[in-house]
């Protein structure tokens, strides 16, 4: 028979996922950013294939496609979808270095964690500007 103590030592804890974020270090959410931008680009492929496959079948339908993307709400998608893009990608290129132990030290860590962060949100916000 088990004793009450070992009965509370295993029981499930609770995470608490908003006390968890916000003592979250830069490199973690980083981490977790790369992630979800990466299921959420594996969702939107087929999507972003089949729209660029139409736009390339005919004129008609790339003037279709091209008055249904000067929609407000649908530009801010497709900012969205490049951002997700160029944060994964830089992401990407720091894990890569991470790999192969090029700033594993926590000030460089924290530092890269810092400029994929910035630079995702500059790089989308310039290359949605040329595209707006």
């Amino acid at each position: 028979m088990q004793t009450e103590k070992e009965l509370r030592t295993k029981r499930p804890v609770f995470l608490d996922l908003q006390i968890l974020t916000k003592s979250l270090p830069i490199p973690g959410i980083v981490s977790i950013l790369h992630r979800v931008t990466g299921v959420a680009l594996f969702v939107l492929l087929p999507v972003l294939l089949a729209l660029l496959g139409g736009s390339l079948s005919s004129g008609d339908t790339f003037d279709d496609y091209k008055r249904w993307a000067d929609n407000f709400l649908i530009k801010l998608i497709l900012w969205g979808v490049l951002w997700a893009l160029m944060h994964h990608l830089l992401a990407g290129v720091r894990f890569l270095l991470l790999d192969a132990h090029i700033g594993t030290d926590l000030q460089t860590a924290r530092k890269t964690a810092r400029m994929v962060l910035i630079g995702g949100a500059v790089s989308a916000f310039i290359l949605g500007i040329f595209l707006w």
